[in-house]
């Protein structure tokens, strides 16, 4: 009974995700409610200020646990290791008041939808939807699995069928406003924060708390003046934090604003098309694509034609990418699982621009609406800035239990001054583009002569012209070709020319064409040009790129290739691939060039086919190889450096890339991430296959220095490879499939692979943000330096990632370089390291300064006298705030250390500096307070009831009792006089003591520079 309780009352909110959350239900009690209410009163506001700082106990001070489907208040916990809580009301939706169609309230859905969770969330015959919202993503009631589902998206078990058949033709007007209703409005809505708010929010920090509760007691005690400056310092403190949260809320808001009021043409079944406002789509919803520029109101799935968008706000390249319609298929599985990893070629991003569309002979460009509002990949960016995920540093862990270690100081000196009163009365290693090397064409399954770029002779005409010239993504905008930069250099070398699109006319109806021509410098060709009818877009999953083209003036079809050359090779006709071709392959990447392998086929297509409709396996197989083409990617010039300085810092560099495996290594000998002298193990990972276990080969990868045409020697039982420790003489390298076959079948082996690993090549996305997360599972400290294109992923999981783009996708990371190369990274490390320094220095000071003013108020509580008003301001303001200050204007030593600065607060050099320095202090002090009272001149005060705590003076007599002297003193108190200036000196002295300047900064005199 108890378990099956527990189930319904808690449960797991998007499992599985990077927001995963649990969710537990709780009903209001009117009596608990009422006694928390007497508690706010009686406590003067503290019991709520309480239940402010823990959500929690608000609830279980004021609720009891019930099932999530009774519950009008749900407790939110994160899985992660901070456990944050948060609680939120459960509202309804009435839909009622809609004019909805006949057999609503029966068993009839409510949407056509039939899989949407809608028709299963609305509560009959009420027609009511219970909902909550969590970081501004609505989530309703599922009645028939009793669960908390995710709505302001289309259904992921839609296939591709369902999404042309359901919602082709756009919705009717009755369900656009339920799901309007439902799902709200599609906008990513930032709230410009009032300042009043922005000022409770900032005041009710328990710091600001406790600053007002000791400002009571300083005051009460009549030190005015001191009180007054903290007060002024904590206004300005105050005022300077919600002014720049206030910035920073207004940025954001018109960042995203401009993007919540599009006019766009939506589809409406059995109404034909009409104006609206894209506030009001709603997801299923069918809009038109008309040529004109659009920023993407939401996230959609072309089903009519295609389009060419610009993703830099979510890449970080102004690059166009082509988008294709999604294919009109009646395959069962799920229309991404379908698609495989490139489901994201038919999809429009919110935030993304439109800027050229392609019709096909269906009609005008059409997308379906898949997600609106926050759940938009839009929206997803802004939630990650408004809510983001907290990082477990060891510092804040130590700060708590330093500052609980200081409170119990603080509450044993409270004690003795009780008791004493009583009984007396705080990215990227190479250049950006590639340069054309040369190109080797292949013929009756042989290798020809290379044809080196540049040259003056240009590439003769025939199939490797024809692919070079047509097989790309390439368009032409503002007369200006622009697109991905091999293509572009490809597409140089053959002196073609390209029309911007246009417009024919085929068997079909409207085609949108591309046409390239052959230009001046270029080599005679028998044909006018080349029609670019249709595009199988790149996609990282499948390593390969085609078109479908057609000469002008003749009937034949034909398919280009170019991609990763083991693909192409496996998809062409063994007899056309030559023998030596992995011997040649292996000669090129080996030498660091980035090598792509050319194909073609002839096609045997009607005359009046639609080529749109053509099946990618079909036509991409029993192709002919036509050759290589080699790129050069020369390393920038302050990369080598770079890694130098790194490597003498003892810091581990590694790369992760998207090229192949011999290139990559390459690269990192030039770059000499591996040392000359090292050898590279390259590992090769296999999955099981039939009654074939997982299996991993250990192959050592050829010496530089060695023949191209040796064979790779295989690590045997003979030669003893040592995994243990950093200094290794081997280097690993593997590609992503080995990587994954390694995270799935050999996880207990990939510690100490990692730990040696340097290279990994043809890694995916999310294979990269895998790689940084088991890195920091090693407690590696790790830093993510990406150009934003395929890295946003690891830059957010990155402790330090650093995009060198200065596109919108560096809100992916916390740091971007207005430098597009590396060396930015040793200049963050080292500010880095200057910064934390200068904190631990600024803590230790602030430590020490605390105990040495207790240890002089300690000493003078002894005689019932305590510091002056005037002292502690002279101290607190003049002294530590302007030491504060200084103290972290010292700047980063320019040479990197070959080793971190101390990373725990609580460690035993910062805990000994702190423990001998307080040492000093108690033993000067007490030095000072003891030598004074053996003066000759020393005389005590009168009596304590004359003791004054502001600045007047008191009548003293001698304790010699010898009555020669009643005349009125001018000196306070001796101990006063003494001890004040040695805390004083004492607090400069530990000011510079902590000011310590190499190896992580800069000499403390070099401030004044």
């Amino acid at each position: 009974m108890e378990e099956k309780f527990w189930k319904d009352h808690c449960m797991l909110l998007n499992k599985d995700e990077e927001n995963e959350l649990e969710i537990f239900g709780y009903k209001t009690q009117r009596c608990r409610k009422a006694l928390c209410i007497t508690g706010y009163i009686l406590s003067c506001g503290a019991l709520l200020l309480l239940f402010y700082w823990k959500p929690e106990w608000d609830v279980w001070a004021n609720c009891i646990p019930c099932s999530l489907e009774e519950a009008d208040i749900v407790l939110l916990r994160t899985t992660d290791e901070f456990q944050r809580y948060t609680w939120k009301k459960v509202t309804w939706i009435d839909l009622s008041a809609l004019a909805l169609p006949d057999g609503s309230t029966s068993e009839c859905p409510l949407v056509a939808d039939k899989d949407s969770v809608i028709n299963r969330a609305v509560k009959k015959p009420q027609l009511k939807v219970r909902c909550i919202q969590v970081q501004k993503i609505r989530y309703i009631w599922d009645f028939s699995i009793k669960q908390f589902k995710k709505v302001g998206s289309l259904e992921d078990s839609n296939t591709c069928y369902s999404i042309h058949h359901k919602f082709g033709a756009g919705l009717t007007r009755e369900e656009q406003k339920i799901r309007q209703l439902v799902c709200g409005p599609n906008a990513i809505e930032v709230e410009i924060r009032p300042i009043w708010k922005l000022l409770f929010k900032e005041i009710l920090n328990p710091f600001y708390v406790f600053q007002a509760f000791t400002l009571t007691l300083w005051l009460s005690q009549g030190y005015t003046e001191y009180s007054v400056a903290i007060i002024v310092l904590s206004i300005i403190s105050v005022g300077l934090t919600v002014y720049d949260l206030r910035q920073q809320s207004t940025k954001l808001h018109d960042l995203v604003e401009e993007h919540n009021k599009v006019q766009v043409t939506v589809c409406v079944k059995s109404e034909g098309c009409k104006e609206l406002e894209s506030r009001y789509l709603v997801p299923g919803d069918v809009f038109l694509l008309d040529g004109k520029k659009l920023s993407l109101p939401c996230d959609a799935i072309l089903i009519d034609g295609s389009c060419v968008v610009n993703e830099g706000m979510l890449t970080g390249e102004s690059i166009p990418v082509t988008k294709t319609p999604l294919p009109l298929t009646e395959s069962p599985m799920p229309w991404k699982t379908h698609s495989m990893e490139d489901y994201r070629r038919h999809v429009l991003f919110c935030g993304t621009e439109v800027i050229q569309v392609k019709l096909t002979g269906r009609g005008p460009v059409r997308a379906v609406v898949l997600q609106t509002g926050f759940n938009t990949a839009k929206g997803d960016l802004v939630r990650s800035i408004l809510y983001p995920k907290p990082m477990n540093f060891q510092l804040y862990r130590d700060a708590f239990k330093f500052i609980i270690g200081l409170s119990a100081i603080g509450v044993l000196g409270l004690i003795y001054t009780v008791c004493v009163f009583t009984y007396h009365q705080t990215g990227t290693l190479t250049e950006d583009g590639l340069d054309l090397w040369g190109v080797l064409p292949s013929e009756g399954s042989w290798f020809q002569k290379i044809h080196k770029f540049p040259s003056s002779t240009p590439l003769p005409w025939g199939p490797v012209c024809g692919v070079m010239a047509s097989c790309h993504s390439l368009v032409v905008l503002d007369k200006k070709i622009q697109g991905d930069p091999l293509d572009l250099k490809m597409f140089e070398g053959t002196h073609w020319e390209i029309e911007e699109s246009n417009m024919s006319q085929d068997g079909a109806g409207a085609l949108h064409t591309c046409i390239v021509r052959p230009g001046p410098k270029a080599s005679s060709a028998p044909v006018e040009g080349i029609a670019i009818l249709h595009q199988f877009p790149f996609s990282s999953g499948l390593q390969r790129m085609s078109v479908v083209s057609q000469k002008i003036g003749e009937e034949q079809y034909d398919l280009y290739m170019k991609g990763a050359p083991e693909i192409v090779s496996s998809l062409c006709r063994q007899e056309t691939v030559p023998a030596d071709f992995l011997k040649e392959l292996k000669m090129y990447t080996s030498q660091g060039f980035r090598v792509i392998a050319l194909a073609h086929k002839v096609l045997s297509l009607g005359k009046d086919v639609d080529v749109s409709d053509l099946e990618r396996e079909k036509a991409e197989s029993e192709l002919v190889f036509l050759g290589l083409l080699v790129m050069e990617n020369r390393l920038k010039q302050e990369t080598k450096p770079v890694l130098q300085e790194l490597a003498a810092a003892r810091i581990r560099s590694v790369m992760v890339t998207g090229d192949n495996l011999q290139t990559a290594v390459t690269v990192a000998r030039s770059a000499e991430m591996i040392p000359r002298s090292s050898k590279v193990i390259i590992i090769e990972a296999s999955e099981p296959e039939g009654s074939a276990p997982a299996s991993i080969a250990w192959q050592l990868a050829e010496d530089s220095k060695a023949s191209t045409a040796a064979a790779p020697v295989c690590a045997n039982a003979q030669e003893k490879i040592n995994l243990d420790g950093e200094s290794c003489s081997y280097h690993f390298a593997m590609n992503g499939k080995s990587y994954q076959v390694l995270i799935k079948h050999f996880y207990s082996l990939l510690p100490k692979i990692l730990v040696n690993a340097t290279v990994f090549a043809r890694m995916s996305p999310g294979q990269k943000s895998s790689l940084v997360e088991e890195l920091q599972k090693l407690n590696y400290y790790v830093g993510m330096c990406g150009d934003g294109a395929n890295d946003c992923g690891a830059l957010k999981m990155a402790h330090a990632g650093i995009s060198l783009s200065e596109q919108e996708a560096s809100v992916a990371s916390p740091f971007t370089s207005q430098i597009p190369n590396i060396q930015c990274v040793p200049e963050l490390i080292r500010e880095g390291r200057a910064a934390l320094v200068s904190s631990f220095a600024v803590v230790k000071y602030l430590t020490l300064y605390g105990l040495i003013q207790f240890v002089g108020t300690a000493l003078l509580f002894w005689q019932l006298q305590i510091f002056g008003n005037h002292q502690y301001l002279i101290q607190d303001v003049v002294i530590t705030l302007l030491v504060c200050l200084t103290m972290s204007l010292t700047e980063a030593y320019p040479k990197l250390a070959p080793y971190r600065p101390p990373g725990q607060l609580i460690s035993p050099p910062l805990l000994l500096s702190v423990v001998l320095n307080v040492y000093f202090t108690v033993t000067m002090q007490t030095c000072g307070f003891l030598l004074v009272k053996q003066q000759p001149w020393y005389v005590a005060l009168a009596s304590q009831r004359h003791c004054s705590l502001g600045n007047q003076t008191v009548l003293a007599t001698s304790p010699k009792g010898n009555g020669t002297s009643s005349a009125q003193s001018t000196v306070l108190s001796y101990e006063d006089t003494t001890l004040w200036p040695l805390t004083t000196i004492n607090c400069i002295i530990v000011a510079f003591v902590f000011s310590k300047g190499k190896p992580f900064r800069k000499p403390i005199y070099t401030n004044c520079e």
